[in-house]
């Protein structure tokens, strides 16, 4: 007698409800902060932190440019997150533009669709309003102890938003519903909705 494929089905429907769920918390769930099966939460601060850039920090998107064979990177996992934000922090104070900080990954569809719309031209527009600041999670196991600062990656998925306000560095908005877990369903006009009521 056969053995029934029951776990196999199972299996594939999990990640089947995950890719049709976006790049959310499923995910992290899953594997865990530190890569682990069946640790859902966030990993102790100090750790999974990408190592420092030898680029100097920038308030506005890490855009080095990406290694050969590989197509444009919107989250450098080389950046050093916690200076950059300090960086659009400093900035933020001199100018009044609110920092916005976007949590995601390359890997993660809906983070570059995101990426997308932030180049067309109304969210562009408003984005030019903040100081922008692009962090990579990694597969959940990198700059997790920058991440849990400002956003909830186990409810919110990614990407994930956080807007901080210019004079005090407080959070304004974060997104830890999921709001943007599912861009790839999202137009350019829904973006440019959210990011005119957080300015």
């Amino acid at each position: 007698m056969r053995r029934p494929l029951l776990p196999v089905a199972l299996a594939l429907a999990a990640l089947t409800v995950a890719a049709l769920s976006g790049c959310g918390g499923a995910v992290f769930t899953a594997r865990g902060a530190g890569g682990e099966a069946g640790a859902g939460a966030p990993a102790a601060p100090g750790t999974g932190s990408a190592a420092p850039s030898s680029k100097p920090a920038s308030p506005q998107w890490n855009s080095q440019p990406p290694p050969a064979g590989r197509g444009p990177r919107d989250y450098d996992p080389e950046a050093d997150a916690g200076a950059d934000i300090a960086a659009a922090l400093a900035a933020a104070k001199q100018d009044g533009r609110p920092v916005l900080i976007d949590f995601g990954a390359d890997w993660c569809v809906d983070c570059r669709v995101l990426g997308v719309r932030f180049r067309q031209a109304g969210p562009a527009a408003l984005l030019a309003k903040y100081h922008v600041v692009k962090v990579d999670v990694g597969e959940f196991d990198r700059n997790l102890n920058v991440a849990e600062r400002y956003v909830d990656l186990g409810t919110s998925g990614i990407p994930a938003l956080a807007v901080l306000d210019p004079a005090s560095g407080d959070i304004k908005v974060a997104t830890n519903q999921g709001e943007f877990s599912s861009a790839r369903s999202m137009s350019a006009a829904q973006v440019e909705e959210f990011l005119k009521r957080w300015l």
